[in-house]
């Protein structure tokens, strides 16, 4: 008999013994381009049909960045406390132990030190997951931290922003964030220490106005929104329409807020670069 004679009509397999395909080993882009996880990751988490940079956070930056993805992290175990006893619809300390429960995440940024082609580096990088990526006290005082590391050791220090701003359950305690980071990064440049500044999608608010436009260089990864006050905001603001790819990347490099767009596929290559020039 053929094989693709069927001895049995209808379909036997019950309802428990079937097997679905497993959740996330496909990705698919905003213009419809579907990419399988594995190969994505092995893009830098860039889709090579339409050069989508998918959003990622500190774990898949330090995969990118670091030496065979070897580092050391800086004050891992930091968390924030409720100096207001902020309520809004929950306790703000009952949403923090939700999300770090969630995103196994102690804070908005994690920060290391690890060799990036032979080159030693401190990243700071944020994670938008936690709480929008927003700047609460514990965001300064690690940022703050990692500079104070790059100073006792002379390493250059990359800050990787992607943030909705600052943490409204904090409210002026997440503003002297602001005033704090820039201290440290002004005593970083009298030391002639390197700061690298890669704006990610997107960097907003408080964020955008302290330690993430104050790098020597300042770059950005394609198509991110770049901002103090969102698009909406702004529009409803001033009552008119805004330019095309307003607050995009390539918009705030055009008007000069910018050094240079970065592909994500040539980040540590180019930083590499980079740091070279700077220190010869």
């Amino acid at each position: 008999m053929a094989w693709f004679k069927r001895t049995d009509k209808g379909i036997k397999t019950s309802t428990e013994e079937k097997k679905d395909a497993p959740d996330g080993l496909w990705f698919k882009t905003p213009k419809g381009n579907i990419i399988h996880t594995r190969e994505l990751k092995q893009n830098s988490y860039v889709c090579p049909d339409d050069d989508y940079h998918v959003k990622i956070g500190s774990k898949e930056y330090f995969e990118i960045l670091f030496d065979g993805n070897k580092f050391k992290e800086l004050d891992a175990n930091m968390k924030s406390g409720d100096p207001l006893k902020f309520v809004d619809t929950k306790p703000y300390s009952s949403r923090i132990d939700a999300t770090i429960s969630k995103t196994e995440l102690n804070d908005a940024v994690r920060s290391a030190v690890g060799k990036m082609n032979g080159i030693d580096l401190v990243v700071a990088c944020m994670d938008f997951n936690f709480i929008g990526g927003s700047m609460g006290s514990v965001v300064g005082e690690k940022i703050g931290r990692a500079i104070d590391y790059s100073l006792k050791e002379k390493i250059p220090f990359l800050m990787i922003s992607k943030s909705g701003g600052a943490r409204m359950m904090e409210a002026g305690f997440s503003l002297m964030q602001m005033a704090k980071t820039s201290a440290k990064l002004a005593l970083l440049e009298k030391a002639g220490i390197p700061y690298i500044s890669l704006l990610t999608d997107p960097t907003t608010g408080g964020v955008t106005a302290s330690y993430a436009m104050l790098g020597d260089f300042n770059i950005a990864e394609p198509g991110a929104l770049i901002g103090f006050a969102g698009p909406r905001v702004i529009r409803e603001t001033i009552g008119k329409d805004l330019p095309k790819g307003f607050q995009s990347s390539e918009f705030v490099l055009e008007h000069g807020f910018l050094d240079f767009i970065i592909d994500r596929r040539q980040l540590k290559n180019r930083l590499t670069t980079l740091l070279n020039l700077l220190n010869n």
